[in-house]
């Protein structure tokens, strides 16, 4: 909005607005707060009826047990989850934006049907579905037991290459393409200096929700994974203890988990913001 000299002008929220941020952020973060409060009390004290609702002193007792437990392998689990979700995370986002510019501003025969094949693929739970002729497959191959076998069924995503055909499409006018295609410029350079310049935020959307997908995922990694090589979510359910609920070792554990989460978000949310602003100068 402008005012009557031109010059831009907020809008001003109202109480009600204002009252409805605070009570989304205050919902929010209050699992995540309560995690802290119980990853730094006892297991007596979490199991109280009412609950506490301030922060112990035993939080970096609790954070020692969870690492020193012999059972979950912890930081083994943060290792390999970090390498399975940054792999990923980069084949993802580097096909999918190269497939993303072929579909969008490539024309090629057969295009639309190949298009049309990658969404089908969206349409069908493939994990479950073919979670025991893959497993066969990791079995044949000797791969189980090895983060390969984690890794390789999750290179590819026909939702980051729908994603980005459809970013691309909206970010890189088809006049900038032909441009730079009449200054010269080969197919693979107007990829790097004009398309990924323009895509970056929808890439760091991307790359976001790929790391977080791998990060929480648990069926997979418990099938062909074995209990001393797990990933951090497999270790986490190790924490549990036989006969009861170690919810103490557990918020913990959680706690440490989402550090590499919350890494990420802030990175690659740096990405998205600097393209939303560059985009509003531009305009």
């Amino acid at each position: 909005m402008t005012g009557s000299s031109g010059s831009p002008r907020l809008w001003n929220a109202t109480v009600m607005t204002r009252v409805m941020l605070v009570l989304a952020i205050v919902l929010s973060a209050f699992p995540l707060y309560w995690m802290l409060v119980i990853a730094s009390r006892t297991n007596d004290d979490a199991v109280e009826v009412p609950p506490p609702f301030l922060p112990g002193g035993n939080l970096g007792e609790n954070i020692q047990a969870v690492l020193a437990n012999e059972d979950a392998h912890f930081m083994t689990g943060l290792m390999n989850s970090f390498i399975v979700a940054t792999v990923v995370t980069v084949s993802v986002v580097l096909i999918s934006t190269l497939a993303g510019f072929s579909f969008s501003r490539l024309r090629f025969r057969g295009r639309r049907l190949l298009l049309l094949t990658i969404l089908v693929t969206m349409m069908v739970p493939l994990q479950q579905m073919g979670v025991v002729p893959l497993y066969r497959l990791m079995v044949d191959l000797e791969w189980t037991g090895t983060l390969t076998a984690v890794i390789l069924p999750y290179l590819l995503n026909g939702f980051g290459v729908f994603l980005m055909t459809q970013y691309t499409e909206q970010a890189v006018p088809n006049e900038l393409v032909e441009a730079a295609r009449v200054d010269g410029a080969s197919t693979m350079r107007i990829w790097w200096n004009v398309v990924l310049p323009a895509v970056r935020p929808g890439m760091a959307v991307l790359g976001i929700n790929t790391f977080m997908l791998l990060w929480n995922d648990y069926m997979w990694p418990m099938i062909v994974l074995t209990p001393d090589n797990p990933t951090v979510q497999i270790a986490i359910q190790a924490l549990n203890e036989r006969f009861s609920t170690n919810y103490v070792l557990i918020f913990a554990g959680t706690a440490l988990s989402i550090i590499p989460l919350i890494i990420v978000f802030i990175a690659f949310g740096r990405q998205i913001v600097g393209g939303i602003m560059e985009g509003a100068v531009k305009a």
